[in-house]
């Protein structure tokens, strides 16, 4: 049996409009997690709790499944055995944004108030939510969301452009800690002043996620940036919590 090969043939109007809406889907998938984090997640359940949380878990893992496993090295390679180079990033990016899009809709009440935070506290705990949105942000411009999106792919096929390296970014925000994006997640779900047992259950298991992930993408840096990468873990020691992890 032969490897099937990936089309050559340079992207048109529609594989574009397939990348920009893409994109568009991606921005929408996280409309839609602050809405619910900011609003649905505020509601208790009223059931037993092991039931929602177990399906939450379940809802969670399909996701970060595919986040994961598609992201490394190999399986990128079988994916672009049978489409385009430049469009494996959009297609990655649509499955990905239309799983999230599941799990938040999705996401099923727990029963339960872990904690709620009173005068001072309160406003640290939105300001920590500010603090991950900021980081979060900067990041994502740094390391160009065109290109995170699969958008930056197509446009420079279009153009006969050869792929860019996305370079390593060490200074920035990436100078504090190695995953920054990933700190500005923890800072937000974990900052919410009224930490519903909906909202932690969530903030949990995407935050125990990252953790395990980690050392998987890392590993696929090292095989990226080589010493380059070595090199940045010497100098940024923590990976997403600086002064913990």
């Amino acid at each position: 049996m032969t490897t099937p090969t990936a089309v050559t043939t340079p992207p048109g109007n529609a594989a574009a409009l397939f990348a920009w809406t893409g994109a568009a889907a991606f921005v929408i998938s996280l409309a839609v997690f602050l809405y619910s984090y900011a609003v649905t997640f505020s509601v208790s359940g009223i059931d037993d709790p092991w039931r929602p949380a177990l399906i939450d878990t379940a809802l969670f893992s399909v996701f970060a499944l595919h986040h994961s496993v598609l992201a490394r090295t190999g399986a990128k390679r079988r994916v672009t055995s049978v489409v385009p180079a430049w469009l494996e990033r959009s297609l990655y990016t649509w499955i990905a944004s239309a799983l999230f899009l599941v799990t938040c809709l999705g996401w099923q009440a727990v029963p339960g108030v872990v904690y709620s935070l009173p005068g001072a506290w309160r406003a640290l705990g939105y300001a920590a939510q500010a603090a991950g949105l900021t980081l979060t942000a900067m990041g994502t411009t740094a390391l160009d969301g065109l290109d995170l999106a699969g958008v930056r792919q197509v446009l420079d096929a279009r153009h006969a452009e050869p792929p860019r390296h996305v370079p390593l970014k060490t200074d920035g925000v990436f100078g504090i800690v190695r995953h920054p994006l990933y700190f500005g997640w923890v800072l937000f779900v974990f900052g919410a002043p009224d930490m519903t047992a909906t909202r932690f259950v969530f903030a949990l298991v995407s935050s125990l996620y990252l953790a395990i992930a980690v050392p998987f993408e890392e590993r696929s840096l090292r095989e990226v940036f080589g010493d380059g990468y070595a090199a940045y873990q010497t100098h940024t020691r923590w990976r997403i919590v600086p002064g913990i992890w």
